[in-house]
């Protein structure tokens, strides 16, 4: 059986106060204007900097297609969204800031949906690689297929079509 892994710290501040390395990934409601994302963002990150949190790294909310249309309550109905700004954060906090987190996010209304996950420091995404492009050489000459007997360049009447269409649906 593999052994689980547990990467944790004491923090210098208060002895005893375990700290682990976390991420959030979110999904902001498309109808925040791209003016107001900041705001957001930034009431996330205070929410985290309030809890002793230290941030590694973050990217940018930015605006995709969501694979299926998420339910989002405002107000008095439930309101369907194709898109959302996705964005995350990682940092490094105490164990009791993931609660705070997630009690916060859960009561943000532009927040269309989150995840709070434990995670390492090092970074863990998968870097794109780029496919070699094949070399041509100037002697290279494209060869065109020869054209099929079948292949005419006279126009087909529709008279044409409809007799070859009754004999393939009648058959």
């Amino acid at each position: 059986m593999a052994e689980e892994i547990v990467l944790e710290t004491k923090s210098d501040e208060a002895p005893g106060v375990v700290q682990r390395i976390y991420e959030v990934g979110y999904h902001i409601v498309p109808t925040v204007l791209e003016d107001n994302l900041e705001a957001v963002v930034g009431a996330i990150r205070s929410v985290i900097e309030k809890a002793g949190g230290t941030f590694i790294s973050e990217g940018a909310p930015t605006l995709m297609k969501l694979s299926y249309l998420m339910t989002h309550r405002e107000e008095d109905k439930n309101v369907e969204y194709d898109r959302g700004f996705f964005g995350w954060i990682k940092f490094e906090a105490p164990t009791a800031a993931s609660a705070l987190l997630d009690n916060a996010l859960k009561n943000d209304k532009n927040i269309l949906r989150f995840i709070i996950f434990r995670t390492v420091r090092e970074e863990t995404r998968a870097r794109m690689k780029i496919s070699t492009l094949r070399e041509v050489r100037r002697s290279d000459t494209i060869k065109t297929a020869p054209r099929r007997a079948e292949e005419s360049a006279e126009p087909v009447s529709e008279e044409d079509l409809d007799k070859a269409l009754e004999t393939l649906t009648t058959d």
